[in-house]
């Protein structure tokens, strides 16, 4: 039988109502991080590494970053405590810092994206910086402050860097003028179309979003903080199981285990692939289980651990993403 985790009295296994995480002293790491830090025997590792990089600010590389990038991955919460995650683009600059405290972003509402519900004012959000040419990327979490309905300040929460490992280099460019609405045909359900499953099966790429409500007793510090990642492999990496859920084998990593730790405290997971050839975006919310040990990881070369991720709720939209994948640069 697969091994599991329990804390606090949750199996991983479990949807749960995001019940507050409490720790002491104050660390970046919360007790799902941590539990699973202490699992492999890093976690003293892991409170200096996180003392160090796991920042409340922008560092001057990261504020030169984020103004160069066309797309930004975004995980936000639904009014249902679903997580979303999406891709958005618009032109370089798009984002900014205007200080190290502060990231500015210019995006239009978008009422045809689940994940825009939970950008508005005083929700927590999860943001990735991806580079796919150069392999180059950056994440960071925070609250959102809306100004109006094309523009938004998220005020930092965490920011840190990631390694390059697992990214499919890919150059992209803009298909159609980002400033325009793109007629898009849409599709949802609860079991996964075979449309969906399709692109399921030929990604090498996704992103997935996931959230804990933390309770830092010791700051007298209630907040949700909210993660978006990036998921790399061979195509076909995820794969798809008779029942409708997904296995996602986890690969060896920086063993922060932001995204784990936080399906270890609440099990819910938003999942977003995109087709870069005709900008298809399949969007998928569902229930998360880890799975530790046992004889199904053997099926999956190079996997530490797996995913099982049972979808509650999935939205295809076709031509949705306007860029889309062009040869190098001779």
């Amino acid at each position: 039988m697969p091994e599991r985790i329990d804390t606090q009295n949750q199996t991983a296994s479990q949807p749960s109502k995001s019940a507050p995480v409490s720790e002491h002293p104050p660390t970046p790491w919360h007790a799902g991080e941590i539990r699973l830090q202490k699992i492999l025997g890093v976690d003293a590792r892991m409170a200096q590494v996180g003392a160090k990089v796991i920042r409340d600010h922008l560092i001057e590389q990261h504020r030169l970053f984020y103004p160069q990038l066309p797309f930004v991955v975004l995980g936000t919460v639904d009014e249902k405590g679903q997580p979303w995650a999406t891709l958005r683009a618009n032109k370089p600059g798009f984002l900014f810092a205007p200080d190290q405290h502060t990231l500015s972003v210019t995006l239009p509402q978008d009422d045809l994206d689940p994940a825009d519900s939970g950008m508005e004012n005083g929700e927590a959000i999860g943001l990735l910086g991806i580079e796919l040419a150069t392999k180059r990327r950056n994440r960071l979490n925070g609250t959102i402050n809306r100004i109006n309905q094309t523009s938004f300040n998220i005020k930092i929460g965490h920011s840190f860097g990631n390694c390059p490992k697992y990214i499919v280099p890919r150059n992209l460019a803009f298909n159609d003028d980002p400033d325009l609405r793109h007629d898009q045909t849409i599709e949802t359900g609860t079991e996964l179309s075979e449309n969906s499953r399709a692109l399921i099966a030929r990604s090498d790429t996704f992103f997935i979003a996931s959230y804990v409500d933390r309770d830092d007793s010791a700051q007298n510090n209630r907040h949700r903080e909210v993660d978006v990642s990036h998921r790399g492999g061979e195509s076909g990496f995820v794969h798809l199981e008779k029942d409708g859920s997904l296995t996602i084998p986890d690969y060896a990593g920086n063993r922060f285990f932001n995204t784990l730790g936080n399906l270890l405290i609440n099990p819910r997971a938003g999942l977003v692939f995109v087709d870069f050839i005709n900008g298809d975006i399949l969007q998928i919310t569902g229930t998360a289980e880890i799975i530790m040990g046992g004889s199904k990881i053997d099926q999956f070369k190079a996997a530490e651990r797996l995913i099982s991720i049972t979808p509650t709720q999935w939205i295809y939209r076709r031509n949705a993403f306007p860029l889309r994948m062009v040869a190098p640069p001779a």
